[in-house]
């Protein structure tokens, strides 16, 4: 009898273990594609961010340099942000704008104050998941 009620406890562990397994991995998973979906709308933010100041302000390419060593001395500890890499965000953002991605939302962006719900999903489910980083 007690060779018997071991084999159940032994079968129903293993599915149990089998089952937290699969629920920590598919979190973990999950945890590394929201962080990627952030770093990557860090990196078009950025891309951004700079684009309009030089569209605006006139900057030239020289900021971009002095942008990445002021970076590198304020954050060492943070990395990814050289020189190569933020010319690479500025275009990455350039190349995927919203209305590059969408654009029958483009009309409707110019003309409405924020991003309609529906191209705003489009852009999070397309443009945020891309795998891997810009940089």
């Amino acid at each position: 009898m007690a060779g018997k009620k071991s084999a159940v406890f032994s079968h129903d562990f293993a599915v149990l273990l089998a089952d937290v397994k699969g629920r920590i991995q598919a979190a973990q998973m999950r945890a590394v594609l929201s962080v990627n979906a952030e770093l990557v709308r860090l990196y078009w933010d950025i891309g951004r961010i700079i684009d309009g100041r030089q569209q605006r302000e006139g900057w030239g390419a020289f900021v971009i340099p002095r942008l990445a060593l002021a970076l590198h001395n304020d954050l060492p500890e943070v990395k990814g942000f050289s020189e190569r890499n933020i010319k690479r965000m500025l275009a990455f953002h350039r190349e995927y704008r919203p209305s590059a991605i969408v654009p029958q939302a483009a009309a409707q962006i110019r003309s409405a104050s924020k991003v309609p719900q529906a191209a705003a999903q489009v852009i999070d489910s397309i443009l945020w998941s891309i795998p891997g980083s810009t940089t």
